[in-house]
């Protein structure tokens, strides 16, 4: 048992008033007394300190030593070869004979109980492309447009005014280099994405980095037939990833979230254009300064200067 180390009465306490009763040869009602505990519990301590010495005075366990309403191991085995077979608890429970109860704590004891814990998430795979350029990973961030809120004097709004429209943050990441390319545009329709596309192939070029391969989303813009014919005319393969797995794209979305941490949701921007006009500077940052965790915390342009010698 866990107990604070000032606390009156411990495994130190025990040892004394054991000591007091052997060593001096204090009565043990008044070495009870002196320790604001019961003859009977001093007896006890006093009992266990000369069997087994200093060792005997630690708290022990409270569970009992023979329990004859245990459910036996068998009957647990089925109910976890039962319930991995997603069968529910009360179903269980009725066909083994035991009470809700008792299935519910056989689940939660084999982290069992939640329906999650039978379909976990497959393990992490990492990967990266072993060339700059191998592989890009587009993506497509919905941003609000914001001015600044107009208050009364007493401190409340003065009246709701309508909605300024929604931006769209276009990102492309080069899966070897992490080297990042980002322009903030008005929508996120195919015409859009492929003029950024344009622009991003453009950019890597002249960091000495031609895209061969792209990978991305489910995105209206990405399943356009403009989109496809515009990477044919490119020469450029174009992969997507699983319907509803955007860890597939996770360097993407990686970015994404690092951009809206360090750069959007940094500062109070006193409107939208303030904020979208930081992002370049940012971006530049983050390609040629910014320490990179999975490039032992050297900038992404470590990696592209490399790749434009190679």
């Amino acid at each position: 048992m866990d107990y604070h180390k000032n606390a009156p009465w411990t495994a130190v306490s025990r040892e004394r008033l054991a000591r007091m009763v052997i060593d001096d040869g204090v009565k043990l009602s008044a070495a009870a007394a002196r320790f604001s505990v019961s003859a009977k519990t001093a007896a006890k301590w006093v009992s266990r300190y000369r069997q087994l010495g200093t060792a005997g005075l630690a708290d022990g366990s409270s569970r009992p030593h023979f329990s004859p309403r245990q459910t036996s191991s068998s009957l647990v085995e089925k109910v976890l070869a039962l319930r991995r077979g997603h069968m529910p608890g009360y179903e269980i429970a009725r066909r083994t004979g035991l009470s809700p109860a008792s299935v519910s704590r056989i689940l939660r004891r084999a982290r069992l109980s939640r329906w999650r814990d039978l379909n976990p998430p497959p393990p992490i795979q990492r990967y990266e492309h072993p060339h700059p350029g191998d592989m890009l990973h587009l993506d497509i961030k919905g941003m609000t447009r914001f001015g600044e809120v107009s208050l009364r004097g007493d401190g409340r709004l003065r009246g709701k005014r309508s909605h300024p429209g929604f931006l769209a943050l276009h990102v492309a990441v080069d899966d070897h280099s992490r080297m990042a390319f980002t322009q903030m545009l008005p929508d996120q329709k195919a015409g859009t994405t492929i003029g950024f596309l344009e622009a991003a192939s453009e950019f890597f070029a002249a960091h000495g980095i031609r895209i061969k391969t792209l990978l991305t989303d489910n995105g209206a813009s990405y399943r356009s037939k403009q989109f496809r014919q515009a990477c044919h005319k490119m020469q450029i393969g174009h992969h997507r990833t699983r319907p509803y797995t955007p860890r597939t794209n996770g360097k993407a979305e990686r970015f994404i979230q690092t951009a809206l941490r360090e750069w959007a949701y940094a500062k109070h921007w006193n409107d939208s254009e303030q904020r979208d006009d930081h992002l370049q500077p940012w971006t530049h940052y983050y390609n040629h300064q910014r320490p990179h965790g999975s490039l032992n915390y050297k900038p992404p342009c470590s990696r592209s200067e490399s790749g434009t010698t190679s």
